[in-house]
């Protein structure tokens, strides 16, 4: 009998979390899903399960520690063994560095570093006494570099990419593969649609990143050898200028 194995994905929202949930659920594990309010869950949760796959959606806080370390809990006691964990919180803002208030700023920092911190730790206390898993953080443009009017987003997203690159370093030779894809350009979603939309209309030419294909680079930094491994890989459209 194939055990069940489970992918944690933090921060799954209608586009770039969910395609990554739903590719992993078509692999068959069991997709478990978390962003603050957990009705709004439920279309993805429905989706995922009209195609046969299995699914839980729950509200939780990633900043606060004590909610993270019950989820995973409860992930690992009631659903199946954590085999992926994705940090995929955003919290891209901008505001001019006079304009950024000390509450912005910690609040920024606590979404898109510390709640990466907290997923990350928790999926390593479960995934090292068991010699394998993969732990993937979402990286950024202002991963990189910090641009104009992006103090607090590019602090915390260079904050976010030197915790994957320590946890790789630690992690590794117990057998977990801890990767940071740097997505560096518009997604294929309702936001980019609505507010930017001569980027949008570069669509049909290849011109913003697909979720799904962001999706399909996730499953394979998850399906390679450990002879192989990926840490840092960049994705943008051909037309970004990098």
């Amino acid at each position: 009998m194939t055990q069940k194995k489970a992918i944690l994905v933090i921060g799954a929202g209608d586009a770039t979390g969910g395609a990554i949930a739903k590719r992993f659920a078509r692999e068959g594990y069991i997709a478990c899903m978390t962003r603050r309010q957990a009705d709004k869950l439920v279309p993805l949760v429905d989706e995922i399960k009209a195609a046969g796959g299995e699914a839980h959606g729950f509200g939780s806080d990633a900043r606060k520690e004590e909610e993270m370390v019950a989820l995973v809990e409860q992930i690992e006691r009631d659903i199946a063994p954590i085999e992926v964990a994705v940090f995929n919180i955003g919290a891209n803002v901008r505001f001019g560095i006079t304009e950024t208030t000390a509450r912005v700023y910690f609040k920024v920092w606590e979404m898109a570093c510390f709640g990466g911190f907290l997923m990350g730790r928790e999926a390593a206390k479960v995934m090292v006494p068991r010699g394998r898993g993969t732990i993937i953080f979402t990286g950024a443009t202002a991963s990189l570099r910090g641009r104009d009017g992006y103090a607090a987003f590019s602090g915390a997203k260079h904050g976010l990419r030197a915790l994957a690159q320590s946890m790789a370093r630690e992690l590794w030779p117990k057998g977990i593969h801890v990767a940071h894809p740097v997505i560096d350009g518009a997604i294929d979603t309702e936001f980019i649609r609505s507010s930017f939309p001569e980027r949008y209309a570069l669509k049909e030419q290849g011109g913003i990143l697909s979720p799904e294909a962001i999706a399909d680079a996730y499953w394979q930094i998850h399906m390679q050898p450990r002879n192989a491994w990926t840490h840092e890989t960049e994705l943008r459209p051909w037309l970004e200028a990098w």
